[in-house]
């Protein structure tokens, strides 16, 4: 009986589409701040770099999967956006884009991210089947 409780809270959180919607925008747009802002603006060192790429990229393909989409093309979406985040920071000042290294972890949270998801709805769908 409890199982089906947390399970079922868990269901609940995740049918959240519009809240998990605006936390995806919300992301994005920090991911977009992170990205952009000038060298001289941004910290001299910055630790974990390529976690902070995995991380932020998980977050953001995971939202928008909790949104609704699809999550293979939550995984596009999440990745095409890393992508061209990357080569946009070519036109600011003091930052090097199109980092190869910084593509793939970014491509590698949002596939992290994808594929916790798709467990997560294996586990939830079955307790579903297993009551119906």
């Amino acid at each position: 009986m409890a199982e089906a409780g947390w399970r079922g809270g868990l269901r609940r959180l995740h049918d959240r589409r519009r809240l998990w919607a605006a936390l995806a925008v919300v992301a994005a747009l920090v991911i977009a701040l992170g990205s952009l802002t000038p060298g001289e603006e941004m910290p001299s060192h910055l630790p974990w770099d390529k976690l902070s790429h995995f991380v932020g990229y998980a977050g953001l393909a995971g939202l928008v999967g909790l949104a609704g989409i699809r999550l293979p093309l939550a995984l596009l979406i999440a990745a095409g956006y890393g992508g061209v985040i990357e080569f946009a920071q070519l036109l600011v000042p003091g930052r090097s884009g199109g980092d190869w290294a910084d593509i793939l972890a970014n491509g590698l949270g949002a596939g992290a991210a994808v594929l916790l998801l798709a467990g997560l709805r294996r586990l939830l769908l079955g307790a579903q089947a297993l009551r119906g």
